[in-house]
């Protein structure tokens, strides 16, 4: 009779903690286009996307992907935000603890004197006792809490791999702002080179009675101005090379980038179909991983609303002697249950649900926010990359067109038909004009590190920790068997 009450009572409770309070999570809609704006009326296709792994290789840089390998493994940011990621893991864990007893254990010996019949007696006592303590999850607010933590885990794992794609992707900028500031000062050389032979043909023509002395003084400027400005460039250089040693975990004493050619063409990067976006940015997985979260947060304040069951239950033994410390005669025991429900708060728990859906209401609101900053950013960079194409062709053809004036101006001043000042004036146009070039390839680079960061660089929602995966440092095969089940048992 009595195990037939027991069980019966252990199913009663078991049914009653299957039961989980507050919203069950559903996604929310996102604004989200038929097509890109900027990558004109071509549909997408699912396979136009960056590629998976390391997407830095579609510059083919051997030097640019051996630091691009560094950052995961040496960046001091990146490992900041494992730690997080490890931290939440751990949040889980302690949130798991709920749905299991607390079990303790004590002892205790006493040596004493008495007085009886004023007598001095003197006695020992000895005694030992386990405890246990178990809240059952009536109401499934561990279960939500769990169900929060573990989003939030998620929402972690997420915002590494946004650390990790942005110190990548500012790697990229920085090293390809350095190759500019190598390739300007190539050009300075040959520019320096130029305006001293410029230099040494007025000073000829000026002994020889052809050029004035004005001419030579503008000529020496003009090499100064040039000689300067290869200087300047060094200090931008340095500032580069310091960024990328930092990014690489490193000292930027002891890191150093040779000079080499800046990469000659800009690779075609095939945005996909914007629908696919929200799987591929890890900033947007995050988002959508705190409304999570949130939701699992009202049901975690709604179980507030429910009375909570504490059973408990004790067992031990005293003797005066420990040879009979563990004798059945000497063994005592308890059990029993408590029932707690608030019943006047003021108001609190009304509160805080509000406060919960709210920060429901918050994030979802920021979910949407950051979807549509994630297209605003893709669509700006395909922009830039299409307007800024178009602006190259026609500065390329500024720039030849600027150096064959100089060559021709230069020659006609060397045959006495021009002042020294238009040979200036074509010079200086054509060094503008290979800057400017110079400067479009930069901007045109730096867009396409931009349009691949705006992608995901090739990540993917599915690379996210699964809820099994989180869980799996806090196994339940040591839990008695109600436990386990108590555990599998669906949300309703």
């Amino acid at each position: 009779m009595k195990a037939t009450i027991a069980g019966a009572l252990g199913a009663a409770l078991l049914a009653l903690s299957a039961c989980t309070v507050g919203p069950d999570y559903r996604r929310p809609s996102a604004p989200v286009p038929v097509r890109y704006k900027e990558a004109g009326w071509k549909l997408g296709h699912p396979e136009d996307a960056v590629a998976r792994g390391p997407w830095w290789r579609i510059y083919h840089d051997p030097v640019l992907d051996g630091l691009e390998r560094q950052v995961a493994v040496s960046n001091q940011n990146l490992k900041a935000a494992a730690a997080a990621f490890f931290e939440a893991e751990a949040l889980v864990a302690e949130a798991r603890s709920g749905f299991f007893p607390t079990l303790s254990a004590s002892g205790g010996a006493q040596r004493s004197r008495s007085l009886a019949g004023g007598l001095g007696l003197i006695g020992n006592f000895f005694s030992q006792t386990v405890s246990t303590s178990w809240v059952p999850d009536l109401w499934g607010r561990v279960r939500r809490t769990v169900e929060g933590q573990t989003a939030s885990a998620q929402a972690s794992a997420a915002d590494l791999a946004n650390a990790r794609l942005s110190a990548q992707a500012t790697l990229a900028g920085d090293y390809f702002q350095l190759r500019v500031a190598d390739e300007l000062k190539r050009l300075l050389d040959r520019t320096i080179a130029a305006y001293t032979e410029s230099l040494r043909i007025t000073r000829n023509q000026y002994a020889s009675g052809i050029a004035a002395a004005s001419d030579v003084a503008q000529a020496e400027a003009q090499l100064a101005a040039a000689r300067a400005q290869w200087i300047a460039v060094g200090v931008t250089r340095a500032q580069l090379e310091h960024a990328i040693a930092v990014l690489i975990g490193r000292p930027p004493a002891e890191f150093a980038l040779a000079a080499a050619p800046l990469a000659g063409l800009v690779p075609k990067i095939p945005p996909g179909l914007p629908s696919a976006l929200l799987e591929r940015r890890p900033d947007i997985a995050a988002a959508e991983r705190q409304m999570a979260a949130a939701n699992a947060q009202i049901g975690v304040v709604a179980a507030a609303f429910f009375p909570d069951l504490t059973l408990t239950g004790n067992a031990g033994s005293e003797a005066a002697k420990i040879g009979r410390l563990f004798s059945a005669a000497n063994v005592v025991w308890a059990f029993g249950g408590q029932v707690a429900e608030s019943v006047f708060e003021g108001g609190l728990r009304n509160a805080q649900l509000t406060a919960a859906r709210a920060v429901l209401t918050q994030d979802v609101a920021l979910y949407r926010q950051t979807v549509l900053a994630a297209f605003q950013q893709v669509e700006d960079e395909l922009a830039a990359l299409r307007v800024l194409a178009q602006q190259q062709r026609q500065e390329a053809a500024a720039v030849a067109a600027a150096r064959e004036a100089e060559r021709v101006i230069f020659n006609q001043y060397k045959a006495g038909l021009v002042p020294y000042t238009n040979v200036v004036v074509a010079q200086t146009t054509a060094l503008a004009d290979a800057e400017a070039e110079l400067s479009i390839r930069q901007s045109r680079l730096l867009a396409s590190v931009a349009l691949i960061e705006a992608l995901g660089g090739g990540w993917s929602a599915a690379e996210l920790p699964s809820r099994r995966r989180i869980e799996k440092d806090v196994p339940l095969d040591f839990a008695p068997p109600s436990l386990r089940a108590l555990h599998a048992a669906p949300s309703r």
